[in-house]
């Protein structure tokens, strides 16, 4: 039986279709919603469905009726989640940590117990769902349980079925009655256990497992994509998620070498990283928040359409603008084009200058994603170490579309990237997973693991 694997993005909708020996038979993509104008984020067009996009998928890869479909998505803006904590470099620390592991774009980070004011600013973030954290198991439970109070009486997207979901994953000895609080004013909420059981250890595989459960219960049919239930049936995951969890069976399928993954998408540039801790990194616990070694950051504000000027922002905050870009490509150019491609999201480069430019807003969003990835989240923590990567690949439209001349542009740039605060790695190969595959692995990876080993090993080595 033939297998489809479909990611539906915020610009596109890619597919995969399958062999059920992992052999890729075709690959498509589409504009998300179908109509040729433009992605699902943010303020719809109500006549459109993301089901249109599907549909024009099936049709370009010649979808056999039996086939067996999986899909994720990230369209509509993704998963936003809003964390609530106890100590901004402790609990709450972990939780923002989770929430990146679990596919979420994380929007707001609480800490300490909530005013009336700290609602307020909650509910400004328009999340998606909220992770309650606080407290180590045996450890501190009153803020857990004051901050349960308030979100029951909050209303955060409003109530009933409109109410905003809550992954409730503190300490346990408080668990049981935070959870009761918010059920009696009918909140949604989703039992886990603490990410943070004790000081120096963080256990994300429950919370993202319910954040993964809620996301696909009450957010990913509200947000309006889709007036055929058949969506929701359909959708599995949260891109992000899948991706990671594809990264990891890559990582193995690699021999057990560190894998870096820079995907450069439309409204985000995510970096994945599986390493292996090394020496102290391996039995100490230095850190109050142990590092998550399995990871993903999520750059809301580096996006090659929705954010094109945010990309440009942050290039000049971090000095790169106009530094390796390479002849005719002046900063005042690039800000125009960043400018006409934000306004335009679905527009695709008409001829060599505009990809030229495309491939420097990529480079720049890879280099301040990978540095903001590499660098410590706290100034007393380590960076990450990323010295012994033996594998980097880039993911994305860009790069898929572009030629190894312009591949080596993006990643070369992140492989010397030897002023950017961060250790670059050694010996590291650069790749681009240019049939999209990671996500389809993702997906299979628990269902059909040789599959998605047969799958992943496609990644860096397509077949000819």
């Amino acid at each position: 039986m033939a297998i489809l694997a479909v990611d539906f993005g915020s610009t596109f909708t890619k597919g995969v279709l399958l062999a059920d020996d992992g052999s890729v038979l075709g690959t498509a993509a589409t504009v998300t919603t179908g109509t040729g104008t433009g992605g699902v984020r943010g303020v719809r067009d109500r006549r459109a469905d993301i089901l249109d996009g599907y549909a024009t998928l099936r049709s370009m890869l010649e979808v056999p009726d039996d086939a067996a479909v999986h899909a994720c998505s990230s369209a509509g803006g993704g998963l936003r989640l809003a964390v609530v904590g106890y100590e901004r470099t402790v609990t709450a620390q972990a939780g923002h940590r989770v929430g990146l592991s679990a596919g979420a774009k994380v929007v707001h980070v609480a800490a300490g117990e909530l005013t009336s004011a700290g609602v307020a600013e909650l509910r400004a973030a328009r999340p998606d769902m909220v992770l309650l954290v606080g407290g180590t198991d045996g450890g501190n439970s009153d803020v857990l349980l004051h901050n349960a109070s308030r979100l029951a009486k909050a209303a955060i997207g409003g109530h009933g079925d409109h109410a905003v979901p809550i992954v409730v994953a503190g300490n346990v000895e408080a668990r049981d009655e935070a959870v009761a609080a918010l059920e009696a004013t009918g909140r949604p909420v989703v039992a886990a256990e603490n990410v943070l059981p004790q000081i120096g250890v963080i256990a994300p595989e429950s919370a993202r497992a319910a954040i993964r459960a809620a996301f696909l219960r009450h957010v990913i049919g509200g947000k309006g994509l889709s007036r055929d239930p058949a969506f929701s049936a359909m959708v599995e995951a949260a891109t992000p998620d899948v991706v990671l969890r594809g990264v990891e069976v890559l990582a193995s399928v690699e021999g057990g070498g560190d894998v870096l993954v820079v995907d450069i998408g439309g409204a985000t540039t995510d970096v994945y990283s599986c390493l292996t801790p090394e020496g102290e990194d391996a039995t100490l616990h230095k850190e109050v928040v142990a590092p998550l070694w399995h990871a993903r950051t999520v750059e809301g504000d580096l996006g090659m359409r929705w954010n094109a000027q945010h990309v440009i922002e942050a290039a000049e905050t971090e000095h790169l603008l106009g530094m390796g870009a390479g002849t005719g490509t002046g900063a005042d150019t690039l800000r125009a084009y960043a400018a006409r491609v934000h306004e335009r999201p679905a527009s695709l480069p008409v001829d060599e200058g505009e990809r030229h430019l495309d491939l420097e807003l990529a480079r720049l969003a890879a280099l301040v994603a990978v540095r903001r990835h590499a660098r410590p989240a706290q100034p007393t923590e380590s960076p990450r170490p990323l010295a012994n990567v033996t594998t980097l690949i880039g993911s994305g439209g860009v790069l898929r579309h572009t030629d190894p001349a312009g591949r080596a542009h993006v990643l070369g740039a992140v492989l010397a990237d030897h002023a950017g605060g961060w250790k670059v790695p050694r010996a590291a190969s650069a790749t681009v997973d240019t049939a999209y595959l990671l996500f389809a692995v993702g997906l299979l990876a628990d269902r059909a693991p040789e599959l998605a080993r047969a799958l992943a090993a496609q990644v860096t080595s397509p077949p000819t």
